[in-house]
């Protein structure tokens, strides 16, 4: 048997939830989420509690009070898409019909595309932020590192929010440097970029922080591979590979894909993310089909500043379809909040061709700032929970 939704919402992220409230404040009168997951996870804080800035159990609340009213929620996960039934299958056997379908899943971590990563974490020296399970662990390695080799990763795109992955580093350097430990830690940063994150704009604030730390820059580098048991991290550049060993500890960031199950709908990228418009956001072959979020392939670097825009127009759009009128069109903007020490903050904002696209004009906000850090660790996670997951913003 099937059941039948004006608008199903694949995804309870931030990108899901946004979206089904703003299309519920649009008057959409039957909005279907689903997901299996039985709390929501407000991922900027996991770089703050892996710096020891944010308690772990900031990081959660339950699905069931962030779901917007009058939505219906699914606790089943996809399993798959029948585009031409307009039908979505769920893991419990659950069929849903829709008139619009919406793929907000987000990614994967995929440990096994690294080599030894795994094994790396299961024996405790490999941990990340960007992981749920290890953001922890990274803390307590950080609060308890004063000598050794320490490897710190950008991970290559897509990832949810790549640059943010240099916050931990900076959290730490600075931990090191009041503490005086910082000249007996040997600090490295893989980054597959020409540059630590090939914005100009951002780059020459990001430079410096990282000479004044003593941090050892690999440009162009991604991690080829993980000796678990002899501590080595494995770094892959333009120039070969060089071997980093005796790591006392790695936050290694892992590759991430599309959930498989997307991949009918994906397009050429390596990684599965479905083929949409990145302006309209609508799908390219599939009519009723759209994608917003770290999933969707917009050609920009994920963020969830991005899916601020990306909710607006995307909600906007599915109404606009039905009526005939003309679509709005997403230029790419994102932002990525970056710390360089344990007080200040940088917003680097840019468009899908790393053109910057600042917010305001009265002050350059890409120049580390004190009241920055403070919205980004305390007015942030407020307006998130009360504006953005409501579809007011």
């Amino acid at each position: 048997m099937t059941r039948q939704h004006d608008v199903v919402v694949v995804g309870g992220g931030n990108a899901g939830i946004s979206l089904a409230a703003r299309l519920r404040r649009l008057g959409c009168p039957d909005v279907c989420v689903v997901t299996p997951d039985q709390d929501h996870l407000y991922r900027p804080l996991l770089n703050f509690v892996a710096g020891g800035q944010a308690p772990f159990d900031r990081l959660t609340r339950p699905m069931r009070d962030v779901l917007p009213e009058g939505c219906t929620w699914e606790a089943s996960p996809a399993v798959s898409v029948d585009a031409d039934a307009r039908e979505v299958t769920l893991a419990s056997g659950t069929r849903l019909g829709y008139t619009d379908l919406v793929l907000a899943p987000g990614l994967e971590p995929d440990i096994a595309a690294t080599p030894g990563l795994g094994e790396a974490m299961d024996l405790g020296w490999s941990r990340t932020s960007y992981l749920r399970d290890t953001v922890e662990a990274t803390w307590d390695a950080i609060r308890g590192t004063e000598s050794g080799r320490v490897v710190f990763t950008v991970p290559p795109e897509p990832a949810p929010a790549g640059g943010t992955a240099l916050k931990p580093l900076f959290l730490a350097c600075d931990l090191w440097r009041a503490r005086g430990v910082l000249g007996s830690i040997d600090v490295h940063l893989v980054t597959p970029y020409d540059a630590v994150l090939d914005l100009p704009f951002v780059d020459r604030h990001l430079e410096p922080a990282l000479e004044r730390f003593g941090v050892t820059v690999h440009h162009r580098a991604t991690v080829a591979g993980v000796d678990a048991r002899g501590r080595t991290v494995t770094v892959a550049s333009d120039n070969g590979t060089r071997d980093l060993d005796d790591v006392s500890w790695a936050s290694v960031v892992p590759h991430y894909r599309a959930p498989e199950w997307v991949r009918p709908f994906a397009g050429e990228h390596p990684a599965g993310l479905v083929d949409v418009d990145p302006e309209t956001l609508a799908h390219r072959s599939v009519p009723r089909l759209w994608s917003l979020g770290d999933v969707a392939d917009t050609g920009t670097r994920p963020s969830g500043g991005a899916l601020r825009r990306q909710v607006a127009i995307l909600a906007d759009n599915v109404q606009a379809a039905r009526t005939g009128r003309p679509l709005q069109r997403y230029d790419g903007y994102t932002v990525i909040p970056i710390t360089v020490d344990r007080r200040r903050l940088l917003l680097a904002e840019f468009d899908r061709h790393g053109t910057p696209a600042p917010s305001i004009s009265a002050v350059d906000l890409t120049v580390p700032r004190r009241p920055l850090w403070f919205f980004d660790r305390y007015v942030e996670p407020v307006v998130y929970y009360r504006r953005l997951l409501k579809g007011k913003v």
